[in-house]
């Protein structure tokens, strides 16, 4: 059986948790929250991208991804924009995009991603 691996774990959650050749990041927020929708999905990103490169991976091997919008009639098109620019090409994961009323009020965005490990 694989080792379970947790990546900045605290109380409440690991921000990320590797197990069996999958890699798992919690949702992720922005830190600046006066930004738009784009400007908080670059922020959202860059952190996965950072905890992509804690798991030993990149965003080449994502699989999946679920993504949370306040508003998703005002935001998805900027969202989208920030999202096409980032994803690697030809390694686009399934997604979900839905609107739901997130933690805080002002969180615009929430970004949940699967990956492959090594």
């Amino acid at each position: 059986m694989s080792d379970i691996k947790r990546i900045h774990p605290s109380t409440r959650m690991s921000r990320v948790v590797a197990y069996n050749g999958m890699v798992f990041i919690g949702g992720q927020t922005a830190a600046d929250r006066t930004e738009d929708a784009a400007g908080q999905t670059r922020q959202v990103l860059a952190k996965i991208d950072g905890f992509l490169a804690d798991a030993g991976i990149d965003k080449t091997r994502l699989l999946t991804a679920q993504i949370w919008l306040k508003d998703i009639e005002a935001d998805f098109a900027s969202m989208n924009a920030v999202w096409d620019a980032w994803v690697a090409p030809d390694c686009a994961p399934t997604r979900a995009t839905v609107e739901a009323k997130l933690a805080q009020s002002d969180l615009l965005v929430e970004i949940s991603v699967t990956a492959a490990a090594l």
